[in-house]
């Protein structure tokens, strides 16, 4: 099961609402979490070649709490779990971004996995940025370090930087056009009005034979995703996608459509979505 590697830590809550989100599991068997911790509870992600990663998630302004990166979704996990286990997700000596990154997880793993650079991005909030800073300096620096039982890993630079969709004529950007072989996406489908946008993004950092790995949940209902993959618009801005598919928390996999009818809520949560996209001129 895929969530087997998160467990949730920090203070224990008195309050209705974390007592009964506590419960679910146990009230409802076949129901599943997708998104874990909160600003006052952090998250381990256990990783069976790095150990236990802490996380906390940044306690956001009434600016970005809309944004929803102060919880760890299902997707995050995927994206993490196939970097680190699937051959076929391979980072090795790669320059990567990952985009609408909240904890950074996914950017993280791919830097202990030998990626060449790695840059951790999201919306340039300062409680956002901070906190992602915060999870890199708690789970890289002593790795790089070492310990008396673990001897020191040799990593390379892992950087936090704001990026704001679509927005392509800052320093940043301008100076980073086209330079990175893969691009993380996890759990960013969910505003529509932000497809072109994250589109633009995607094409304007990718390398002509660099390829974006995107993974997202149904939570939210497929028809909020269903449009960012419109083959149209995304020709137009230079992608195109190479392989989609759908899976479930145990593994099991089925084709990808963008309809399929009155969807069971509980059910749904099980679901990603899962897309590799490359450049059309590729």
């Amino acid at each position: 099961m895929l969530t087997d590697k998160i467990r949730v830590e920090g203070v224990n809550s008195d309050d209705p609402e974390d007592i009964l989100s506590s419960a679910l599991g146990v009230i409802f068997p076949d129901d599943i979490t997708n998104q874990h911790g909160d600003a006052h509870n952090g998250v381990v992600y256990l990783s069976p070649d790095f150990g236990p990663i802490r996380l906390t998630l940044c306690d956001p302004s009434s600016e970005s709490r809309g944004l929803f990166s102060h919880f760890l979704w299902n997707s995050s996990l995927q994206l993490a779990e196939f970097i680190e286990e699937d051959p076929a997700w391979d980072v090795k000596d790669e320059r990567v971004l990952e985009l609408g990154a909240g904890s950074g997880l996914a950017g993280m793993i791919a830097g202990l996995k030998g990626a060449e650079k790695v840059v951790i991005s999201d919306y340039p909030a300062p409680e956002v940025l901070e906190n992602i800073a915060g999870n890199v300096k708690r789970n890289i620096d002593p790795r790089r370090k070492g310990t008396e039982e673990h001897p020191p890993q040799a990593i390379n630079d892992i950087v936090v930087e704001g990026h704001e969709w679509g927005v392509l004529d800052d320093t940043f950007s301008t100076q980073n056009n086209e330079s990175f072989g893969r691009l993380l996406v996890a759990d960013c489908l969910w505003m529509p009005w932000q497809h072109e946008n994250l589109l633009k993004s995607i094409r304007w950092f990718m390398a002509p034979t660099g390829r974006a790995w995107i993974i997202a949940g149904f939570h939210t209902g497929r028809e909020k995703m269903a449009g960012f993959y419109e083959e149209k618009r995304m020709h137009e801005l230079g992608l195109e996608v190479e392989k989609i598919w759908e899976r479930n928390a145990e593994g099991g996999t089925r084709e990808w459509v963008t309809d399929r009818g009155v969807e069971d809520v509980t059910e749904r949560k099980r679901w990603l979505v899962i897309a590799i996209l490359k450049r059309k001129d590729a």
